[in-house]
C-alpha cells in the first residue's frame, strides 16, 4: 500500500538523517533530504487520487447518473433535465460523471472499446441500436436506461432487442478499462495519477543515485 511505503521512506529518511549529522557540511545530505520530502509528498498525492479513483467512476455511477434524469420528456435535441433525447442522455450522463464523449450517436459509437455481444454487456455500457440512430445505456439484469422518442421520457425498462438489432456496444467505464480509446476521454483523476507516478519514479530514481553516492562517501 502506499501508506506503508511512506513509512518505510520515512524509517529510512530517519536512518540516513543520522549519517548526515555525522557530516553536517555534505551537500549529497541535503539533496537526499530535499529527495526524500519529494518522495513522500508525490506518494502521499498518489494516495489520494487512488482513494479518489476507487469510489469515482465505475459502469454503476453511469447508470446512477442516467437514473437522475428518469421521467425527463425526449426533446430532440435536449441536453438537459428540462428535456433530453437519447445521445443527449449519453452525453450529459457521462458528462456527469467526468467522461467526455461526442453529442451524436455515430460519435458515441466509436467511444470507449467494442464488447462482442448483449451477454457481455455490463452496466454502464453504450448500446448502438435502430442502425446507429438510437442509443441506449445498459442497466444491468437485462434492463437500459433511454429517452425513446416523442411524447415519452427517460425511462427504466427490459432490454427489447436482441444482438441482430444492434450496431455495437461499447465499454466506456475506467473500471473496464474502457476510456481512452477512440473518441472517450480520460477522466481527470486517471491523468493525474499517471502524472503522480511519473514524478514518484523520477524522484525515486534521483533519491536512490544521492544515497549511493552519499554512502560511498561515507565509506571513503
Amino acid at each position: 500500500m502506499i501508506t506503508d511505503s511512506i513509512g518505510s521512506l520515512r524509517q529510512i529518511q530517519a536512518h540516513f538523517d543520522q549519517l548526515a549529522a555525522q557530516r553536517p557540511t555534505s551537500s549529497a545530505s541535503s539533496a537526499s533530504a530535499d529527495l526524500f520530502a519529494r518522495l513522500i509528498g508525490a506518494l502521499a498525492a498518489q494516495d489520494k487520487v487512488a482513494a479518489v479513483s476507487a469510489s469515482g467512476t465505475t459502469g454503476s455511477s453511469i447508470v446512477n447518473a442516467a437514473a437522475k434524469y428518469e421521467g425527463v420528456p425526449y426533446v430532440l435535441g435536449g441536453t438537459s433535465s428540462s428535456g433530453i433525447d437519447c445521445s443527449g442522455l449519453v452525453q450529459r450522463s457521462l458528462s456527469d460523471v467526468g467522461i467526455k464523449v461526442g453529442r451524436l450517436v455515430s460519435d458515441q459509437a466509436r467511444a470507449g472499446t467494442a464488447v462482442p455481444s448483449l451477454a457481455q454487456a455490463k452496466p454502464g455500457d453504450l448500446i448502438v441500436l435502430d442502425g446507429g440512430e438510437h442509443i441506449v445505456i445498459y442497466a444491468g439484469n437485462g434492463n437500459v436506461i433511454h429517452a425513446p422518442d416523442v411524447g415519452r421520457s427517460v425511462t427504466l425498462t427490459k432490454a427489447w432487442f436482441t444482438d441482430a438489432d444492434i450496431v455495437t456496444i461499447r465499454r466506456v467505464s475506467p473500471d473496464s478499462g474502457g476510456v481512452g480509446g477512440n473518441g472517450a476521454q480520460p477522466t481527470k483523476a486517471a491523468m493525474a495519477a499517471t502524472a503522480v507516478a511519473r514524478s514518484s519514479a523520477e524522484a525515486l530514481q534521483a533519491l536512490i543515485a544521492a544515497q549511493t553516492s552519499m554512502l560511498a562517501g561515507s565509506l571513503a
